[in-house]
């Protein structure tokens, strides 16, 4: 092994000021176009899906919602105009609400839900991350409240499972141009852990030091990995490499309530934090060094 310098970064604070109490950043291109949304999901506060451009100043904002949805999360999207996220027909006051996955273009969109009839109720499936070769990666829930990753062909319409050996349950977050893909399962023990399952089948287990919990939502096509891991009600936001290993990468307005969801190849962070008025705030991380 070998020591690596750690980055240092530039923090940015972006949301829509549709919402000033509510934003998530979940993923970035490489044209720096972000995908998000805003509205915490409680009742009468839903989630409004948005994609925004750089300078991200709130003319770069375009609203990204499912016709005839209540809720909408924009969570991922490629260097070619394909957004994926999920929908709910409701929002109701115990947070209970369907989701179902889509895929957009030139906001046409197409809602995608896993072939199977052991579903969840009310039924649950996200699709989280695309890569250019319209390769998407989700998961949904099944009757006994198991997660089941799944990677969805887009161009083909073909579903395929994610599966790791030994795991409860399995969540697919993200996938890169060499079909890499991040995600996190549960154990038998009920221990979570982030993963990174290369196109050969080869499978790293990533747990941060200390962590009681980790998370990972993303992967770039360098296979650098970022999520968060948590310890008591702590939440840190971490980068990976194979030859680094973990960085905690931690908003100084949200040290401790800071997420990391996306990154794209030159490093760029997006993720929230949670500001000490208790508001959720979308973030930008952008390299020094």
């Amino acid at each position: 092994s070998h020591r690596v310098a750690a980055t240092s970064y530039l923090f940015l604070t972006v949301g829509s000021h549709k919402d000033r109490t509510f934003n998530q950043l979940l993923g970035i291109n490489s044209n720096g176009k972000i995908a998000g949304y805003f509205g915490s999901g409680a009742k009468g506060h839903p989630n409004k899906g948005y994609t925004v451009r750089p300078p991200y100043s709130q003319s770069d904002f375009r609203s990204e919602n499912f016709p005839g949805s209540k809720q909408t999360q924009v969570t991922g999207l490629n260097n070619h105009g394909v957004t994926v996220g999920f929908f709910s027909t409701q929002n109701k006051a115990s947070l209970v609400d369907d989701n179902i996955g889509f895929w957009a273009h030139n906001h046409h969109f197409h809602p995608i839900v896993f072939p199977t009839t052991d579903n969840s109720t009310p039924a649950v499936d996200q699709l989280l991350g695309v890569n250019d070769h319209r390769r998407a990666v989700g998961f949904y829930v099944n009757a006994a409240g198991n997660n089941r990753a799944y990677r969805f062909n887009i161009k083909t319409g073909n579903f395929h499972r994610v599966r790791i050996h030994g795991a409860t349950g399995v969540v697919a977050t993200g996938i890169n141009n060499k079909g890499s893909i991040s995600g996190f399962f549960t154990d038998s023990g009920g221990n979570t852990h982030g993963f990174l399952l290369r196109r050969t089948g080869r499978l790293f287990i990533l747990d941060a030091p200390g962590a009681t919990m980790t998370l990972a939502f993303g992967v770039n096509k360098h296979g650098e990995v970022v999520g968060a891991w948590t310890s008591g009600s702590e939440s840190h936001g971490f980068t990976w490499t194979r030859q680094g290993g973990f960085q905690t990468v931690d908003d100084p307005n949200g040290i401790g309530t800071t997420v990391i969801n996306g990154i794209d190849k030159q490093g760029v962070l997006v993720g929230f934090y949670t500001n000490s008025n208790g508001n959720t705030k979308g973030m930008i991380a952008v390299p020094k060094n």
